[in-house]
């Protein structure tokens, strides 16, 4: 007996190390190359955490998160989606391009607080707002629970819970068990008090449009549009525009 529970003990533990794998394989793509694209660096304590570009005495400042494929200073093609009168700083995430670590939930989040209570530092007088694409929206909501939350949160293709993607497109796999890094952005937005606007994606198939939209419905006051293109093409086409107030 005491055999055959080791033994499936063993099975248990190979089981939850395999799901493991299998969700980072799922959630994360990152790279690591070294070009900064024309970005600066953001280095807190010494360390680079992302990428930035910035503006003299910005009206406002922006933390993004972007999503699960490439690496901070890829995300020049979203600085067109901000005003020119802002500073924009793109956080880099664990595991990805230099920055040492493991892609998680747990990390992404733990980023997303020190990047963001470092602009708190940095710009005390200045509104600091969030937005967040794709996965980011996760660690973008739970800054809405910060002691001082952003002015604003911006999302673009964004879901309601992360596991209600992973069960649209693996309806036959029990993902519930599978999914360690379920982000529930409709339970982290809940009690937050500033401003909500939210984009979809008319052809998005890789986070279908109606996750946005139920996320937008459970927030009263959120300000809901839905742009032309698949889940990549809302910077191409001149239609988000990230803006505070």
């Amino acid at each position: 007996m005491i055999r055959i529970m080791i033994l499936l003990l063993v099975c248990l533990v190979a089981l939850l190390l395999a799901a493991a794998a299998w969700q980072r394989q799922l959630l994360y793509f990152p790279t690591h190359h070294a070009d900064s694209n024309g970005l600066s660096e953001w280095r807190h304590d010494g360390g680079l955490i992302g990428y930035a570009r910035e503006v003299a005495a910005p009206k406002n400042v922006w933390l993004l998160m972007h999503g699960n494929a490439g690496q901070a200073s890829d995300r020049v093609y979203a600085l067109s989606s901000f005003s020119k009168e802002d500073a924009v700083f793109i956080l880099e995430y664990p595991g990805y391009g230099a920055r040492r670590g493991t892609p998680s939930r747990h990390s992404f989040d733990a980023a997303a607080r020190q990047g963001y209570r470092d602009l708190r530092a940095r710009f005390p007088k200045t509104p600091v707002c969030v937005a967040g694409e794709s996965i980011g929206s996760g660690a973008a909501c739970v800054l809405a629970m910060e002691p001082v939350p952003p002015e604003k949160i911006v999302l673009v293709v964004p879901f309601d819970t992360l596991l209600r993607v992973a069960v649209h497109h693996f309806p036959y796999l029990p993902v519930r068990i599978f999914l360690a890094d379920n982000w529930d952005n409709t339970a982290s937005l809940k009690a937050y008090p500033g401003r909500v606007e939210i984009f979809a994606a008319k052809d998005d198939d890789i986070i279908p449009p109606a996750h946005a939209k139920a996320l937008a419905d459970s927030k009263p006051g959120a300000v809901f549009h839905v742009i032309e293109g698949g889940h990549n093409d809302w910077s191409t086409r001149g239609t988000v525009a990230i803006r505070n107030p």
